[in-house]
């Protein structure tokens, strides 16, 4: 009876205390399962004594104790009515609730280009800040939702000395440039998984919204921040569609292997709501649909050894109709990217410490347009379908002076006709990935506070082979100019080309 009863005040106190945090309600669940372990550990030892008691003095034991004998199973039920009123109030309390996390930063670039004429353009200090608001509620085991808002601004107001930076606003980079102080929605969508697909052992998710298809897979290490599903060598642009991953581990015996089907719209075809006779209709606007379809395949990931590849198609990309009058856009083609990567998270089988926690990695991708037939001036300076390649090698080892610190160095070079989909990349000077020439790269990465508060210095170069890297798809703003040619046609064309750039960036970040 003193067990039952001593369960009885346990579990009473226990509801007794419903809006207490969560941790401190564990904290006493742990302590009570343990005096409840010694407690049936003490009934055990007492039951062998009056058994061998028993036996010694061959005397006709009496009949047992019912309520002792069934005290262990009384003690378990207990237990678990206990867990089951910890979860109760683990979801009334904070458990679903809409959970926030802050990631602030603060940011010092400095910023040179050497133009094709043999000018320079700089910016010797230009400070921003960038704030990420992390929302999560899963409203049950296999349902939940995820976003994110966000703002990434320059100190003050913006000079704005040209008329294209309206274009800073476009939906592509909207929160990846260091626009204004307008908070956007970067990501939000809902996110369901299960383990079972048809009865077979195969765990699948499916998403959709604005799905995070920034800070993908390799070009976050330098980011800190947790990859998102793109491989960043081809795709790194902000994205509203959809998702669905299947576990493939079960089927092919492979660790960590699965697939995803990604689809997804980069622009919509459709007349303003004001000013429109036919609102949304899309027969008069000026571009169509841009579409993008891809699959992501992982054959084999144990965490310490990775593969990983993607194929996507991209139709109706677009590029300015009317350069040096307006930034109104047309129709030019499709494009074909491809790329795949081999990663390894630490060399070798405990060779060194300094080896165990390295990463390295080399990744190899191409582009293929697909230039339209309807006499718009074809892409990237040709009628003809182009491709282009890039390859990408880098590492990621520990801290020389502190133990929790990353440093990085990466390299990563790409052709003529190169072009990925990358202009949502976390580099003032344009993406490093889209460069079509050299780009080099070191940072280090250190905590000043736990990981709480970071502190990173980042250097980057880049030294153009050709012009139009970060352009639109199009001849009027992709094309391949030598810096050669870009001379030979005087300083009209050369003072507006890129001969080289270089970010010299320190940053101190919040995360929490």
């Amino acid at each position: 009876m003193k067990q039952r009863f001593l369960g009885s005040i346990v579990a009473a106190a226990l509801l007794s205390t419903a809006a207490i945090a969560d941790d401190t309600l564990m904290q006493r669940f742990d302590k009570m399962e343990k005096e409840m372990a010694a407690l049936k550990a003490e009934l055990n030892t007492l039951k062998a004594q009056k058994a061998e008691s028993a036996q010694k003095t061959t005397i006709i034991a009496a009949p047992v104790d019912k309520t002792v004998v069934t005290s262990n199973a009384d003690v378990a039920k207990e237990i678990d009515d206990i867990k089951d009123q910890l979860s109760n109030i683990n979801r009334k309390t904070n458990g679903n609730n809409l959970k926030f996390g802050v990631d602030f930063r603060t940011s010092v670039d400095n910023l040179q280009y050497k133009m094709a004429d043999g000018s320079k353009q700089k910016n010797d200090a230009l400070f921003s800040n960038r704030l990420w608001l992390n929302m999560n509620y899963a409203a049950t085991k296999k349902l939940s939702f995820t976003g994110q808002l966000a703002y990434n601004k320059t100190f003050g107001q913006r000079a704005a000395t040209t008329a294209s930076s309206g274009m800073e606003g476009f939906d592509w980079i909207s929160s990846e440039a260091a626009y204004n102080d307008t908070l956007r929605v970067r990501s939000a969508y809902f996110f369901y998984q299960d383990n079972k697909l048809a009865g077979l052992d195969v765990p699948w998710t499916v998403s959709i919204g604005r799905r995070p298809s920034t800070e993908g897979h390799l070009i976050n290490l330098r980011d800190d921040v947790k990859a998102s599903s793109p491989l960043a060598h081809t795709v790194n642009v902000e994205f509203d569609g959809a998702s669905a991953k299947f576990g493939m581990e079960e089927i092919t015996g492979l660790d960590g292997s699965y697939f995803k089907l990604c689809a997804g719209r980069g622009m919509s075809e459709a007349e303003p709501r004001m000013g429109s006779s036919a609102p949304y209709a899309g027969e008069k606007s000026v571009t169509n649909n841009i579409d993008m379809a891809g699959l992501i395949l992982v054959p084999y990931d144990d965490k310490q050894y990775s593969v990983g590849m993607q194929y996507t198609y991209a139709n109706n990309l677009i590029d300015l109709a009317n350069p040096g009058v307006d930034y109104s856009m047309k129709t030019v083609g499709g494009l074909h990217t491809a790329t795949a990567f081999v990663m390894a998270n630490g060399i070798g089988d405990k060779w060194s410490d300094f080896l165990d926690d390295t990463t390295i990695f080399v990744s190899g991708a191409m582009s293929k347009t697909d230039p339209y037939a309807n006499g718009k001036g074809g892409m990237l300076g040709s009628t003809d379908s182009q491709t282009g390649y890039s390859y990408w090698i880098g590492t990621q080892f520990p801290s020389l002076i502190s133990d929790e610190g990353r440093w990085g160095a990466e390299f990563n070079h790409g052709s003529q006709y190169w072009r990925p989909i990358t202009y949502g990349e976390d580099t003032l000077i344009g993406s490093k990935i889209a460069a079509r020439g050299d780009a080099y790269e070191l940072y280090f990465t250190e905590p000043l506070v736990d990981d709480i508060l970071t502190f990173q210095l980042r250097y980057t170069y880049i030294n153009y082979d050709y012009s139009g890297s970060n352009g639109f798809f199009g001849s009027t703003s992709g094309t391949p100019m030598s810096m050669d040619q870009a001379r030979a046609y005087g300083s009209t064309v050369s003072s507006q080309v890129v001969d080289h750039a270089q970010d010299i960036r320190a940053y101190i970040r919040y995360k929490f």
